[in-house]
Order: structure tokens, then sequence, then C-alpha cells
């Protein structure tokens, strides 16, 4: 191309080096090297039209009163349509992918949520065969090596086999669960614990780890000694490290299929984008593949087969709309969480206690705390936060928050600096609409150690105000834990946009789901401003997380394991019986939930939530000094 910037750059060129600052996370670099790449070539370099505002999403870039955002969410929306009329051959496969990566889409606020689908259906497609690329050693340009023979491989072959094996009395269900993430991540975090409840006599468990462990000094210095990996290397039948296939996919699917596995579970979807098993799942390496847990959306392919969630978080109605696989409905939120099972993570308690200054982890309430900032010479009335990353804020939410501020006088608003490098442009934003504001918004560090940052939210936070249409996933469960409600959008369509408003539903909180923007800041108002109905909500809350014999099904991971396991059960029942995949509904037993309904009655019985009364302020002592964030030490 023509040079075109003072560097001499080409298009090309502008965009490679907007790539090595993106990969260094200098996100304001990255996004103006893409953004020039993307205009000097007349917008036909689409990746650096996309990528440009993806990097400024990570920074909160969203120009005067988020006209910058706007204009980027239209450039996506219409990018994706012309994609999709230019990608697509008249028999419907698609040239390549589309330009919009899968896990950026979840961020994005789309009027038409179909476009999510459309983007997904494209990498998917095209998923296999750029995983095949290589660069010719002698002329260093780009091929496409050939398919190895007997590849995809043919599961209908595989089914005699499959038919004889399941007639075996002693025979298991070979399970296989694949992940970059087989360390120190958030689905590790969230799902280790499930190895430990599975049934052996009916479940052989094997994991495919695809990256390597975590560093022995990262595990004792950020972690403490706490190795996830090996946890689950001791709860399972075999633990695959499998690092040297990661690029080789057409030999893993091989290894997978002469393991004989029957059912894969994949836990990275489109996340880790250059760490993920790219293609695998396109050749068929087991005769029944799923999605789980960490990319919450379609999949857009015919090669996955089914994706587990629940009737709130993906409801039938959207299912043709947004999805291409059957489901596997699980009760009581499908998300998995070992919160209440994992010693290193303190149960929230009703009390705090006294704070110290400076600052120790567990003491202090919220409003003495103040997101870590003095605040002399004033009270603080109530403490919001969102531990998000910044590319799941956008105008309209931060906008509703500022509101939110203005209606609750002396409350504040505690967020991590995730990354630093957009708390400038954060605060330019909201010193565009109300400058007075900024000195009630203030930024936490990021915490390396998982528990630490966990309970933070016990320490800083009143209330989580939750994002949309990318919901928090890890840190709302972090944040139910600590004992600290949610407000949620619920009207949204995307599956990652649904997870909070499910959660509150299994918790008996549905009154913190909110319809609308402007329903979602009256209900944060609300809480913040009636001490009788906040401390209402959040007492039901930690009763839930305290809740023992029989557990609350939303923690109980033993539960949550004898469910998927019957889900895991039903779909190879239909197999097995030739039946092609369809919509799985687990239901628990009577014997379950007469066990579970028998206590909620006796929690019931010492008296039950008005929300009438505490619509009308009927503030006791006790509420009243827990609301101003008041400290008791500990019995």
């Amino acid at each position: 191309g023509t040079k075109q910037n003072k560097y001499n750059e080409t298009p090309e060129e502008m965009y490679n080096r907007g790539t090595t600052f993106f990969n260094n996370k200098q996100y304001a670099n990255a996004a103006a090297l893409f953004e020039q790449s993307c205009m000097a070539s007349n917008q036909s370099i689409h990746f650096a039209c996309v990528n440009a505002v993806f990097c400024r999403t990570n920074i909160c870039q969203w120009g005067e009163s988020g006209k910058q955002f706007d204009a980027d969410m239209e450039r996506i929306a219409l990018l994706i349509e012309f994609e999709k009329l230019s990608l697509m051959d008249e028999t419907g496969s698609w040239k390549r992918q589309m330009s919009t990566h899968p896990h950026m889409m979840l961020g994005f606020p789309m009027k038409d949520s179909k476009l999510q689908r459309y983007v997904c259906e494209s990498h998917a497609a095209t998923d296999e065969q750029l995983a095949r690329i290589q660069v010719d050693e002698r002329t260093q340009r780009p091929y496409v090596r050939d398919l190895e023979p007997g590849l995809p491989i043919d599961q209908e072959q595989n089914f005699p086999k499959h038919l004889t094996e399941s007639k075996s009395p002693d025979f298991r269900i070979k399970v296989g669960f694949i992940a970059a993430g087989m360390n120190s991540k958030a689905v590790l975090y969230l799902s280790h614990d499930m190895f430990r409840f599975f049934d052996k006599e009916r479940f052989q468990v094997h994991i495919f780890a695809t990256q390597d462990a975590d560093s022995p000094r990262f595990i004792q210095e950020a972690m403490r000694g706490v190795d996830w990996r090996e946890r689950v290397r001791s709860n399972v039948d075999y633990f695959h490290e499998v690092m040297h296939m990661n690029n080789n996919h057409m030999a893993l699917a091989k290894f997978i299929d002469d393991l004989g596995i029957h059912i894969m579970i994949d836990w990275d979807g489109y996340a880790r984008q250059g760490q993920r098993p790219q293609g695998l799942y396109a050749l068929r390496p087991a005769p029944i593949q799923m999605f789980h847990q960490e990319f919450l959306g379609t999949s857009g392919s015919l090669f996955v087969d089914y994706l587990i969630t629940d009737q709130i978080t993906s409801p039938e109605y959207l299912q043709n709309f947004l999805y291409t696989e059957k489901f596997i409905y699980l009760p009581n939120h499908f998300f998995s969480k070992g919160h209440a099972v994992q010693e290193e993570i303190l149960p929230p308690t009703f009390d705090f206690k006294k704070p110290r200054n400076p600052y120790v982890l567990g003491t202090g309430s919220p409003q003495e705390n103040r997101c870590l900032v003095p605040s002399p010479n004033k009270n603080v009335s109530f403490v919001y936060c969102n531990f998000h990353k910044f590319l799941k804020l956008n105008p309209d939410t931060v906008r509703s928050w500022l509101d939110i501020l203005e209606n609750v006088p002396d409350s504040l608003l505690c967020l991590l600096e995730n990354p630093v490098e957009g708390v400038v442009h954060l605060r330019r934003f909201v010193n565009e609409i109300n400058p007075t504001l900024n000195s009630r918004i203030h930024f936490v560090p990021w915490e390396n150690n998982p528990f630490d940052h966990q309970r933070r939210n016990f320490d800083l936070c009143n209330v989580v105000l939750d994002t949309h249409p990318y919901n928090g996933h890890t840190t709302t469960m972090d944040a139910l834990y600590a004992g600290v409600p949610v407000v949620t959008r619920s009207d949204g369509d995307y599956m990652a946009s649904r997870v909070t408003t499910s959660g509150n539903i299994v918790l008996g909180l549905e009154e913190m789901n909110a319809y609308g923007l402007q329903e979602y800041t009256n209900v944060a108002t609300r809480i913040g401003t009636n001490a009788t109905l906040f401390n209402s909500i959040r007492s039901r809350l930690i009763d839930t997380a305290l809740q023992r014999d029989p557990m609350h099904p939303f923690w109980d991971v033993s539960r949550y394991v004898r469910n998927f396991e019957r889900g895991l059960e039903m779909a190879w029942e239909k197999y097995i019986l030739g039946i092609p995949p369809e919509n799985i509904l687990v239901v628990e037993t009577m014997e379950e939930k007469d066990t579970f309904e028998k206590h909620d009655d006796r929690y019931l019985l010492e008296g039950e939530y008005d929300i009438d009364a505490a619509e009308q302020g009927e503030d006791d002592d006790k509420n009243k000094k827990h609301l101003d964030g008041g400290s008791q030490e500990e019995l």
C-alpha cells in the first residue's frame, strides 16, 4: 500500500506494529495504529478496523459524550452485515472468518443480537482450516496442510464399539475436559472442585491440558502454595499433558479418539485465542461434544452437540435465533462455582471487624474502608462496586452509575483499575457529564491472589453494579459469596448477559433483576437509600452461603455434579439409542427437592421477608447501624 503515516509505513506495517502493542497490552498505542491502518487502507483491512474498536473498549476510550463508542458499535454492526454478504458463497459456505472475534462480541451491545451468531458461525466454519496453516520454510509463504487420513473421525464407524461397551456391567462413560486454562485461571478457580464429587463407578474422567502448569514461584508467591491443577490431577482418572499437541490438532484428535473418549467438554470455546486447541472439535474426536463454562455463547458450529446452560440463561425461545447447539438444562444455575467448599475462601459474616489503619484484609465495613481512599470530614453512606475489566463497561452503563451516585447522597463507586491505562479515559468521560462526581469514584489495584481478591468484596462493597450485556461471571460469584448483592439488567438476549439474572432467581433475590436501564438505576438507588431493604436482601444472601444440611443448591458442588452427571448420562443414552441430539432437561428427584423445601420452610417460619414493609423504610437500630457501616468484633 501507499506510505501513509509519519513513519512512512504501509497500512499492513501499521497493522503489524499495532499488533505488537496489543500483545504488550498497550491499548492506546495499539488503537491508534489499528485506526491508522484502517483509514489508510480505505477500511479494506477489516481486522484493523475491528481491532481499533476493541482496543478502545478495553480502555474506555469512548470519545466526547460517548460518540466514538456509538460510532464504533455502528462500525461493527455494518461490517458484520457487509461480511455476511461478501464472505458467504451461494452454497452458504464461508470463504473466511469474519473480522470480529466471537469473544469481542460478548461486550459489544448490538441492536441485533443475531449478529453474534453470524460471527461465531463464520469462525466455526473456518477454524479447523486455519489451524492447518503453516509457513513454508523455503519460500516463507503460508500454506494449508492437507488433512491426514482418517480425519475427520467417522464416529458412525465407532458406534458398534460404543454400543458393545455400553452393555458391559462395569461400563463407565469416558468424559474428557480440555482447556488451555488448566492452571490458575478463572475456569479452574470455579470448577476444580467438581472433580472431587464425580461418581467413579459411572464415569472415567480424563483431563487434557493444552498449556503448561504455572511456575513454582507463582504458585508459592501469588497463590500461597495452592495449586488447582494438582488438585484436579489428584481427583481424576487420567491427566494428560498434551501441550506438545496444542499446535497439532490432528494428532490431538487421533489421541483422544484412540483413548475412546465418549464425551468431550470444552472449557475454552473461543477464549484464549492462540492457546486453545483450535480446530479440534471439527475433527470429531468424540461422538458427543459440548461447550461448558468458559465461553458463554454459541459455537456457531454443527460439531458442538450440546451447550450446558439453564432455562433462564438460555431461554428456549431464543434457541433457534442465537444458538446452533441443543441445550442441557441444569437446575439451580448452570454455572459451576466451588466457593463454599474451598477452605481458602471464608464464608461471609453478618457483622464486620473493627477497621485498621492502614487497611488490613478482613477488617472494616465498606463505609469505613471507603474504597481504600481516605475521605476526611465526610461520612460515606453507601459503597457501590464493580470489579470487572473495563472492556465490559460502556457509556450507557456508566451514565446509569453516575445517576445512581447523584440519587444516593454521599455514596461512593469503587472500581478495579483493569487496565490502569483506562482510568484516565473513564475519568474524562465522567468529567464531561458531572465533574463533581469524580471525587466519589475510586479505583483499587489488581490483586494477584484470588482469595484476597474475593475477600475484598466483603470489606469494600455494599452492592455490586453488574455490567450489560457482558455480565460479571467469576466476579459475580465472588461478590455473592461475600454476601454482596448484585444488581443486574435482565433484558439481554446473549447468554453472557443473563448469568447474574439466573443466579439471583435461584438465590431468591429476583428483586435485584432489572428489566431495562432505568429500572436498573431505580433498583440500585432504592437499595442504597432504604436500610431495611438493603439489610434484608444482604441477610438473605448471607443465609444462602451459610446454609448447611443441606447446603443451598446454588453453592452445593456435590449436588451440582450429580445433576451434571445426569445430563451427561442422558446425552449418552440418546446417542446409544440412535436419537440425534435434542434438548435435555435435568430434573432433580422428588427426594432431593423435598429435602431442600423442608429446610426452606423452616427458614420461612423464622420470619418471612416482607418487601412491602421494607419499602416503607421501617428501620431498626441494627439495620441502620449496618447501613451506616458500623463494625463489631466477631464473636
